[in-house]
């Protein structure tokens, strides 16, 4: 067999394994990327944390619808009196201990429209905050993706440094045994020599690079990372085109929605304020009962209803800058629309980009592995017989590592930018994705709290 055959073949078989041993750690007992997303879906601590703020968002509508309803308080006094009274030329005089009880009702007629505009404002709140919830999942999710495939990075780059590794131990052994049989110099040794050291420190950072994806991961995802593969690809999900990829964006992305209902909750908040220049009507009625409320009365009772109007007139200005101030707030609010709007056309034009370019490297990082691989073979082969030098050699097994490392990078940069472009388009959620997972919805606890009149325990029993 000829030693160009023999090339050939270490290419083809490596190139056969390649590709399975680049981005998998192992198939057996694996744990693939959704079961890694689900985990984070349950626990990640970000994730929870929203939702809790979301359910408080909640409350926001039956404190606004609060202001339909009647208020009932009642009160109580008792105290210590000393009366003289004269009637007829008779002095009367003496204590008495006076009590008082009383039960009082209001109910709101008009409020310049205060409640109706604090709930549809409270209501809009309601929905910015699911958007919010839905953007956080989508950036818990994201990062899980980005962690698991760091993990699996790291371990591909820490193999293949110990693959180098061996190798140039392998030539330093070569060498040195030239080298003592005369047919190398001293400078070939201790240039293997280096290219040993510096592998031993690529090693090292290898390790120090995985510990700390790992530990992002653990961050992340809640656990630790088990048995890692490669993902199936999610880029039949994406759209066909740039322009598809912005135009659903900015239609679809939790943030683009969460700032478009902050402006129709700053709009309602105006809407509020303006409502403090507006006169109020109200229906009062009162019960009351007194006991020894005079030296000459044992007790009393009485019963009142009232209709009960109050116009503003000046109040010290306050009212207008309200006003004011929420008009601004409702400017600032449009314009953040905008902002996320121009952050998410970036962000689409910038992931698409690394798409392609993680694609068009992976071409040609298994072309250059193909041929590093051969290159390697043959100047080894012409090292043995005296037509090349150790450093050729040297140069030769770095160039190939290189271009495994470079391979490693692009698949893992492939579906990072992949799934940020489902992020993009607003379908990095649990349903989309399928997760094996109770799919969290923020309308049950709305429904639970939304109509209710009284009660200290929340829907979850604290």
């Amino acid at each position: 067999m000829s030693v160009a055959t023999s090339i050939r073949r270490n290419v083809f078989a490596f190139l056969a394994g390649f590709g399975g041993i680049a981005l998998s750690v192992t198939a057996a007992g694996a744990q693939p990327l959704d079961s890694a997303l689900a985990s984070a879906y349950v626990n990640n601590p970000s994730l929870n944390s929203q939702r809790a703020g979301t359910r408080a968002t909640d409350e926001n509508v039956p404190k606004a619808l609060s202001g339909y309803r009647p208020t009932l308080s009642g009160t109580a006094s008792v105290g210590v009196a000393s009366d003289r009274a004269s009637y007829s030329g008779t002095v009367y005089s003496g204590g008495t201990v006076p009590r008082t009880f009383a039960l009082t009702a209001t109910q709101s007629i008009f409020n310049g429209f205060i409640t109706g505009n604090s709930t549809r404002s409270a209501e809009a709140q309601v929905r910015g905050a699911r958007e919010t919830l839905r953007n956080t999942e989508q950036t818990v999710l994201m990062n899980g993706v980005t962690a698991y495939m760091n993990v699996i990075q790291a371990y591909a780059l820490l193999d293949l440094q110990n693959q180098n590794l061996a190798a140039l131990e392998q030539e330093l052994r070569a060498t040195r045994d030239r080298f003592n049989v005369g047919e190398v110099t001293r400078t070939d040794v201790a240039q293997a020599e280096a290219r040993v050291a510096d592998a031993q420190y690529q090693v090292s950072q290898a390790i120090a690079d995985l510990s700390s994806a790992k530990a992002v991961y653990r961050q992340v995802i809640g656990v630790e990372p088990g048995k890692l593969t490669t993902p199936k690809s999610i880029e039949w999900m994406i759209p066909a085109s740039i322009g598809k990829v912005i135009s659903v964006g900015l239609g679809s992305h939790p943030a683009v929605k969460a700032s478009e209902y902050a402006v129709d909750t700053a709009l309602f908040q105006v809407k509020v304020a303006e409502g403090a220049l507006m006169p109020s009507v109200n229906l009062q009625g009162q019960l009351s009962q007194s006991y020894q409320p005079a030296l000459t009365t044992d007790q009393s009772a009485s019963a009142a209803v009232t209709l009960n109007m109050t116009v503003p007139i000046y109040q010290g200005g306050q009212e207008y800058a309200n006003i004011r101030q929420t008009k601004e707030l409702l400017s600032q609010a449009r314009i953040e629309v905008d902002v996320n709007r121009d952050t998410i056309r970036s962000q689409a034009v910038q992931y698409w980009g690394a798409l392609d370019a993680a694609k068009a490297q992976i071409q040609s990082a298994q072309a250059a592995v193909a041929a590093n691989t051969l290159a390697l073979e043959g100047v080894r082969e012409e090292w043995r017989v005296g037509q090349r030098t150790t450093t050729d050699v040297l140069n030769a097994q770095r160039e190939l590592t290189n271009s495994k490392s470079a391979l490693v990078t692009a698949q893992r940069d492939r579906v990072v930018a992949a799934y940020s472009l489902i992020a993009i388009i607003g379908k990095m959620d649990a349903t989309s994705l399928k997760l094996k997972v109770n799919v969290y919805n923020p309308a049950v606890h709305y429904n639970q709290v939304r109509d209710s009149w009284a009660g200290v325990r929340t829907p979850d029993g604290q």
